[in-house]
């Protein structure tokens, strides 16, 4: 097939978030060539005009879709898979509408709510019928991904409704976007990633991310210290564990089964990752669904893939099959 691998425009002063889009963009790109297909890398950006023109010249089999971002925007991304629509090109990952709903953490978790499945109560600076619970709270960018923005000044021990309302008003002045304030969860955190397969949605095994000599006062989160800052506390001390003792079974159980129950809620495709945190009482609480989660060399979802022994090249071509299958079906 011919296929484009789409992606992000990556400007010169862009982090190393944004930065990592061209890592995954060269290994889709050599995968897809070791499958026979001829690939075309075409970046994204806010002159849908010229992206619109680019793709009908080129006029691809498929559009291998890797854009998280546009012009540094994460609320965008759902643009990408939306111009495909229009044009009728096939492409992997989530739809549009699934890719809007999840990528909008406060829709997200008012969808997960709805339907039962277990997530961390929410705090809007405009919305009057928030219920107030006294404890600590995490404060996130409503669109934003990859742990941007997320620091040790995002956590805050509100005393009351005002004091949360005036912190999550402040972050919002100091961000420059839109926030929304999220009851944390003190506890162990889990991400799923998931494949698609012949039978459906296949749950890789499930990781572990692990707070190694955390202090006591330190707040266990993944945020972008231990992401992206490689010399850094966080990055050295947040290992993914794969390996889990028997204790863990009903638990691990409990989480594939959460997972798969968000993949058929928002009709996913392709593959995503699931993030959760479980509490004392071993409770687990979705965090957030990735729809496109980085398929780095590093990263989460090409060590999940590893450990279920399978290749990234067959990780691919899964994701491009069951692309193939929508077009058809």
């Amino acid at each position: 097939m011919k296929a484009v691998v789409l992606h992000g425009e990556v400007s010169e002063k862009a982090g190393k978030d944004e930065e990592d889009v061209l890592v995954q963009v060269d290994v889709v790109r050599r995968s897809l060539m070791e499958q026979g297909h001829i690939t075309v890398i075409v970046p994204v950006s806010m002159d849908l005009k010229r992206i619109v023109d680019i793709l009908a010249n080129i006029n691809p089999d498929l559009v291998f879709n890797l854009v998280e971002t546009i012009a540094g925007h994460g609320q965008l991304i759902h643009i990408a898979p939306a111009v495909m629509d229009v044009l009728g090109i096939p492409y992997t990952g989530a739809k549009t509408e699934a890719m809007f709903l999840t990528s909008n953490k406060v829709l997200a978790k008012k969808i997960l709510a709805a339907e039962e499945l277990p997530t961390p109560r929410l705090f809007m600076a405009d919305e009057r019928q928030n219920t107030f619970i006294q404890g600590p709270y995490i404060i996130k960018a409503i669109w934003e991904h990859a742990s941007v923005w997320l620091d040790e000044n995002s956590i805050v021990a509100a005393t009351d409704e005002n004091h949360l309302h005036q912190v999550l008003l402040s972050q919002q002045e100091h961000l420059g976007m839109t926030c929304f304030a999220e009851l944390y969860i003190d506890g162990r955190e889990f991400n799923l990633s998931l494949l698609a397969g012949n039978m459906g949605p296949e749950v890789l095994p499930p990781a572990e991310i692990l707070f190694h000599d955390y202090p006591p006062d330190m707040a266990k989160v993944v945020d972008y210290r231990s992401k992206w800052v490689e010399d850094s506390f966080e990055y050295l001390h947040t290992p993914r564990c794969f390996e889990f003792s028997d204790e863990d079974k009903p638990l691990i159980l409990q989480l594939k089964d959460m997972a798969i129950r968000c993949w058929n809620l928002f009709g996913l495709r392709g593959y995503a990752r699931v993030d959760f945190r479980v509490d004392e009482n071993n409770q687990p609480w979705v965090l957030e669904i990735n729809t496109n989660p980085c398929l780095s060399p590093d990263g989460g979802f090409s060590a999940a893939v590893e450990q279920a022994g399978l290749t990234f090249n067959q990780a691919i071509e899964r994701i491009v099959l069951d692309a193939i299958h929508y077009r058809h079906s």
